[in-house]
């Protein structure tokens, strides 16, 4: 049996514990952040209804990040983008969701973007 890497414990407690305080409705998503050591994703989730209403990651083929150095940057343009989609869709509010991650780096960097684009947390 392998042993599980107390780190991913550790942010799977922290993930339900904000959970039960945080819920997406239509009209105020949730906005879930996904961080791998690669790539950053991010998707706004209704939640009374189990539905994804937007998703954007820097994966995407549509997502161009040759201009762009770092994670941070790359992920600042993601939070902007997903502003975009989100506005485009009648979104104007969010709650954000760091999925237990910490509010540094380039989790702050995507809700800074997402700010910048005129989504209100």
């Amino acid at each position: 049996m392998a042993k599980t890497n107390p780190k991913v414990t550790a942010r799977k407690k922290r993930i339900q514990r904000i959970r039960v305080k945080i819920f997406g409705t239509a009209e105020r998503p949730r906005m879930s952040v996904y961080r791998s050591n690669r790539h950053i994703y991010v998707q706004l989730i209704d939640d009374a209804q189990g539905r994804t209403l937007a998703a954007l990651s820097t994966d995407d083929k549509a997502f161009d990040s040759s201009e762009l150095n770092s994670k941070c940057e790359r992920a600042k343009k993601i939070g902007l983008l997903i502003a975009a989609k989100a506005k485009a869709a009648g979104i104007d509010k969010v709650v954000f969701d760091r999925s237990g991650y910490l509010y540094h780096g380039r989790v702050k960097a995507l809700s800074d973007g997402a700010r910048e684009g005129g989504l209100e947390f």
